[in-house]
């Protein structure tokens, strides 16, 4: 649509609200692709930044307003408005002052990592007000938002039919398209944003996982991980978040001696997606082990102070590091990691995937999990060659039971598995916590076994509880008195 003329005065295109780091560099994007944009912080000197970078940038086409009443009514109609402000009620507190201005038709686009029930709500009470409203995933972090992230907006389609040629163009852009898709109704776009963050929880602690298996155990400088990382990145391991991985091995401390890697605290943080991810799964009856570790790792990361103490404790209790004295194979040791690696994170996608579909069934979003895995091959953080293979498995078969039955992963699972179990043995046998690995492994092992113990769980609960039982060679429910029949000595 072209802009509107109003006096001397061109209507935007669009408007955006929320101008910190993403807020500024979305904004940027979306005007150096030719389309007017208005722009709006509650903080003034936001506003001024952004517009000094836009004239710097190139003399883009954005326009500042300190006024909410005129930042508004400067965009043309029906009018598309994104919010990128903190999540919760921020949000909230944005859209009560938006919809004062707002006329019927008009929409909102909450651009945050938003609790997908906070987006159906907001979209309910706005419509109420005839507005619509799209939740959109923003993945790419501030280089990702400037460049080209991955986008994933659910709600109203009407609302991103309004958006539909600006986030193509202003997506990233790979092989087979702009990495942005409708996904589906209500809060589907928070949805596959949250369980996006989730698989990136898995995928980071795996990597942390590779890497202090090689450093503790192998005894690998930063500059050879560096090297080795490097060297992964040109295989099946290519992706964002190895390619970074192998940068940061290369920086030098600028304030010591060293490499800055090593000066960095072993604390860290999270905003809650991660959490909610393995919440969901709970939920859902979703094993989600991988993705649940990588959580649990991160808490206990936390504890740094408690886990320093305990060092202690246990050096005086006489538990030795069994690290000094252990003799590897170098070479065959960063094969085994990398076979490892892989294995681990066929495992830990699997899990989000599967997590999706369950969502999709529960809520009727019809979910596209090979789009969805289309979309996220740029711009985003988990962003990897490897998802083209994802895709492609659901291509061939799109109510696939699990990504571990696609013939082809399947196929590279039993090649590695025997790497995979040495590199965790390994790592078990000299007290290296290997969490995320352990996970996958264990879950791998646990699916692919066509009978389980479960049948003695069921049996306790029966036994105790009362709950039944089903047998493998009648019909129907069954409850014995156990404690009747039982041999007693």
């Amino acid at each position: 649509m072209a802009g509107k003329i109003i006096g001397e005065m061109e209507l935007s295109r669009i408007g955006l609200v929320g101008l910190a780091v993403m807020g500024q560099n979305l904004a940027l994007n979306i005007a150096e692709k030719g389309f007017p944009i208005s722009v709006y912080n509650r903080s003034s000197n936001k506003v001024d930044e952004t517009v000094d970078r836009a004239k710097k940038e190139g003399n883009l086409p954005l326009r500042g307003y300190h006024d909410p009443k005129e930042f508004v009514l400067s965009i043309q109609k029906p009018r598309a408005i994104v919010i990128l402000v903190k999540a919760g009620f921020p949000v909230d507190q944005t859209i009560g002052v938006l919809s004062q201005f707002l006329e019927a038709g008009d929409c909102i686009i909450d651009g945050g990592n938003e609790w997908y029930e906070n987006t159906e709500r907001r979209a309910a009470a706005v419509k109420e007000k005839g507005l619509l409203y799209l939740g959109m995933g923003v993945s790419g972090g501030e280089d990702g938002a400037r460049n080209g992230p991955s986008l994933m907006p659910g709600g109203s389609r009407q609302a991103y039919e309004y958006i539909e040629d600006i986030v193509k163009k202003v997506a990233a852009q790979v092989n087979d398209g702009p990495c942005v898709t409708y996904v589906g109704d209500g809060g589907a776009g928070n949805f596959v944003k949250m369980v996006h963050n989730g698989i990136e929880y898995g995928d980071m602690q795996l990597i942390s996982e590779a890497y202090d298996v090689l450093k503790s155990v192998g005894r690998f400088t930063n500059p050879e991980l560096h090297e080795i990382f490097t060297q992964w990145n040109k295989g099946e391991l290519e992706s964002f978040l190895i390619e970074i991985t192998s940068e940061i091995f290369a920086v030098k401390d600028d304030k010591g001696e060293g490499e800055l890697v090593d000066k960095v605290l072993d604390k860290t943080g999270m905003k809650g997606t991660g959490k909610w991810t393995v919440q969901q799964a709970a939920d859902l009856s979703i094993a989600a082990p991988t993705i649940e570790a990588s959580l649990d790792s991160r808490f206990l990361s936390g504890l740094k102070d408690e886990r320093v103490a305990a060092a202690s404790v246990f050096a005086e209790a006489g538990l030795k590091d069994g690290l000094t004295t252990h003799d590897v194979d170098k070479q065959q040791l960063v094969d085994d990691v990398r076979k490892a690696l892989y294995a681990s994170k066929i495992c830990s996608y699997a899990q989000g995937m599967n997590l999706l579909r369950a969502k999709s069934i529960e809520k009727n979003w019809n979910l596209n999990l090979g789009e969805l895995a289309r979309i996220w091959k740029g711009g985003c953080i988990i962003r990897a060659v490897f998802l083209d293979r994802i895709k492609t498995a659901y291509d061939r078969n799109p109510a696939l039971a699990s990504l571990l039955v696609d013939s082809e992963f399947a196929n590279e699972i039993v090649q590695r598995q025997a790497a995979w179990r040495r590199v965790v043995s390994l790592a078990i046998s000299v007290g290296v916590s290997t969490p995320g690995m352990s996970a996958s492994l264990a879950y791998f092992d646990t699916y692919r076994r066509a009978r389980l113990p479960a049948n003695l769980l069921q049996a306790q609960r029966d036994y105790f509880g009362a709950h039944t039982y089903e047998r493998v060679d009648l019909p129907g429910s069954f409850h014995t008195e156990w404690h009747k029949l039982a041999i007693k000595k």
